[in-house]
């Protein structure tokens, strides 16, 4: 017969802990602040980096994450210079203009100057499409155009030109506000089953994005200090990869981090996702290339 008591004991070392591992990891949660500072790119660019919330939004006030970053990170960013994501901008503003494709066309064919044709335009997507009944990105605009206006191949998540090419395209709405539209099409269905992601734990830590970004945003987790997690500044150049990263690949390293399944780029999901977490940025600048840590 087995001891109940040695049993009982192992029962109450087990669930010691475990809480020992639950108090220990949000203990890593150090409370902090945002800086109080503008951010003003080339002595040019006023960023909107504070703004009311827009009607429905769970915190007070929206805030960027240029605002959380240490002082040599927001230096970067405020000196187009200095910040390594411009490469990707110019490398971006190179595949504007190459001819790729059967029908002999660059971007460049139809759009002309991306300085004038493209100006507000990385501020309002994710938009509506008829065509597909679902909301697309900037992205999947690119890859459209490319198939139905080139005769070239879409590019894969991520690969040839597509990080660098939307950069250079968000780039010219540099200091406009996110002005994504919900009234067009379903939006407001697909920013509804975004909001019930955002808040969905996931994972074996059990953790959703509104654990860090929302109940946690301000403080610190190890060396990370955590923002609201608004999408104004993507593609962004990340310090710890060295590299521009796509808002579909960071919101993949977040759930990855929670240990839950990795959805698709641009899957359903992610897009109702990308469409939530944009409105939640509403009337922050576009920074895109934002540097972050």
């Amino acid at each position: 017969m087995r001891n109940r008591s040695f049993d009982l004991k192992n029962l109450t070392l087990a669930i010691a802990l475990v809480a020992a591992g639950v108090m220990a990891f949000f203990s890593m949660f150090v409370a902090a602040a945002p800086v109080d500072e503008e951010l003003i790119i080339d002595g040019e660019f006023n960023m909107i980096t504070r703004t009311a919330s827009p009607e429905g939004h769970p915190l007070s006030e929206v805030t960027s994450g240029w605002l959380y970053r240490t002082d040599e990170t927001r230096d970067q960013q405020a000196d187009s210079f200095e910040n390594p994501g411009m490469l990707a901008v110019e490398e971006g503003e190179v595949f504007w203009n190459t001819v790729d494709g059967s029908a002999g066309k660059s971007c460049a064919s139809c759009h002309d100057d991306a300085a004038t044709s493209m100006k507000g335009v990385g501020a309002k997507y994710p938009v509506w499409d008829v065509a597909s009944s679902k909301p697309i990105n900037i992205e999947q605009r690119i890859n459209l155009c490319r198939i139905d206006n080139m005769g070239a191949q879409a590019w894969e998540f991520d690969e040839q030109g597509q990080k660098p090419l939307a950069a250079y395209i968000k780039n010219q709405s540099l200091g406009l506000p996110v002005s994504m539209k919900l009234d067009e099409g379903d939006m407001q269905k697909w920013w509804e089953k975004g909001k019930e992601t955002y808040y969905s734990r996931m994972g074996q830590l059990d953790f959703s994005c509104a654990n860090c970004h929302e109940q946690y945003n301000g403080s610190y987790i190890r060396a990370d200090h955590l923002s609201q997690g608004n999408a104004n500044g993507f593609p962004t150049f990340r310090q710890k990869q060295g590299t521009l990263v796509s808002l579909h690949s960071r919101f993949q390293g977040c759930i990855r981090d929670t240990r839950a399944e990795i959805p698709e780029a641009f899957s359903d999901d992610m897009m109702a996702l990308e469409v939530y977490v944009t409105w939640r940025g509403t009337g922050l600048s576009v920074e895109t290339p934002a540097v972050r840590q």
